[in-house]
């Protein structure tokens, strides 16, 4: 019999291992914050807790699962390989970083720079979700390129393009151009990929001071002012269409015509 595969997520419903069978079948989910084990398949019962034995701590129930959420849904609809909500802020640079070579990793090396403000801005993101957002980093697009953030909630869909900064960045200098299109272009792909309207972000990490006024349309956000900037955006999407958006936003395939 092959063995099980553990996947680990993190979504609005908290940490959760999912055991699935290599076919992508899903057999059962641990959530982490409760000790529960959520089983679907009862024949499976001993291969799943024998699966999940390495990384359980604590007393364990074991039952059916509850009525499932409309993340329930999705999650158990997705192949693990193609569910994008696990993703970490700057995913594709963690094997990069990894397989520098090591005289350069004694030299700074500017992908890591890049990975500290996509793990800053991704953690500020995040923070969101208690509020009705959706997050989802690292998304995937045809030729290499990728979203950095995408955001679903209440104001809309927003994609977030981030720059590291050293000290001052001013949004109207000819350096900040590439970043502007950039950002632009993204919410374009996004638009194209949801059938939905999406508004671009810039997002500007680690600079002590911004100056300057984005173009129309364009969104600037700075470290520390994401809650207070989004909450004037006003509403536009009931919670049921931020879930629909969401379900198709984390699945990989939705991105191949982007």
């Amino acid at each position: 019999m092959k063995p099980l595969r553990v996947t680990p997520t993190h979504g609005p419903e908290g940490p959760r291992l999912y055991v699935t069978l290599v076919t992508g079948r899903t057999l059962a989910w641990y959530d982490r914050d409760t000790g529960r084990v959520s089983l679907l398949a009862e024949s499976r019962r001993d291969d799943v807790l024998g699966a999940l034995a390495p990384y359980v701590t604590g007393p364990l129930t074991v039952g059916p699962p509850p009525v499932p959420t409309p993340a329930d849904l999705v999650r158990l609809s997705l192949h693990p390989d193609d569910d994008l909500a696990p993703n970490r802020p700057g995913e594709a640079l963690y094997a990069e970083l990894g397989d520098a070579p090591p005289a350069r990793r004694f030299r700074q090396d500017p992908r890591r720079e890049v990975l500290a403000a996509l793990q800053s801005v991704g953690t500020e993101l995040e923070g969101l979700e208690h509020t009705g957002w959706r997050v989802l980093h690292s998304v995937p697009l045809p030729g290499r390129a990728q979203l950095d953030h995408l955001l679903i909630g209440p104001a809309g869909v927003l994609t977030v393009h981030t720059v590291p900064a050293h000290r001052r960045f001013h949004v109207n200098a000819s350096a900040a151009a590439p970043h502007l299109r950039r950002a632009a272009h993204d919410a374009e792909r996004a638009s194209l990929a949801l059938a939905a309207a999406v508004r671009p972000v810039l997002a500007v990490a680690g600079a002590s001071r911004v100056d300057g006024l984005p173009p129309d349309g364009l969104l600037l956000l700075r470290e520390g002012d994401t809650h207070a900037v989004l909450a004037h955006l006003g509403g536009v999407l009931k919670p049921a269409d931020i879930e629909s958006l969401y379900a198709s936003a984390r699945n990989r395939h939705t991105w191949l015509r982007a």
